[in-house]
């Protein structure tokens, strides 16, 4: 099971929580989150980590000239939050977030459950299942995830991978490092 962490601000909060052993970092970009960063921002966060971490623009844009602004910062995967098309030959994996009464068969790599943005709204379980009987493609958890409840979630719903960002910060942006270690570890102890 994989482990992202959202909503990276700085490079050195992105270097310490890689270090920690997660599989992948999200920065927000062209989006109205308190999280969001510049683009020249997002670049020096991702040039900083390690070729084998995923690096992962998060946006809720509609607008396709900002795809391809974030295609330039040569992301591995783009998470959407709005259903604006990713051009096919964009050599991204795709990863779609899906809310309640929002369709999941639209054309991805992988669904992301999240009915909370960031808000730190608790997911919502009968959603999860129905997303997870449905989807052709792995479903991500994500939404009120925090390190003490992270560990009933995967044992009860076991998804392809967790996604965390409210859950272990201080303020929106900054990460709390005790909390994204103690996530990690809740994590790794219950996949074991």
């Amino acid at each position: 099971m994989r482990i992202k962490v959202c909503g990276i601000t700085t490079v050195r909060d992105g270097l310490n929580i890689e270090g920690m052993g997660v599989d992948a970092i999200g920065v927000v970009v062209c989006s109205g989150s308190p999280r969001c960063v510049t683009l020249k921002r997002a670049r020096q966060i991702f040039a900083a980590l390690r070729p084998a971490t995923e690096k992962v623009c998060v946006t809720d844009t509609m607008n396709q000239n900002d795809i391809h602004l974030l295609l330039t910062l040569k992301p591995d995967t783009i998470q959407l939050h709005a259903p604006v098309p990713v051009p096919a030959d964009a050599g991204v994996k795709v990863v779609r977030a899906v809310e309640p009464g929002d369709d999941v068969g639209m054309v991805c790599d992988a669904v992301l459950v999240d009915g909370s943005r960031g808000r730190g709204l608790a997911y919502d379980n009968g959603f999860v299942h129905a997303v997870m009987a449905r989807s052709s493609v792995p479903v991500i958890l994500a939404g009120g995830l925090d390190p003490e409840n992270v560990g009933s979630a995967i044992r009860a719903l076991s998804p392809c991978s967790v996604d965390v960002s409210s859950g272990v910060e201080k303020s929106p942006g900054i990460k709390d490092m005790k909390k994204v270690r103690e996530f990690v570890r809740v994590c790794r102890e219950a996949e074991a």
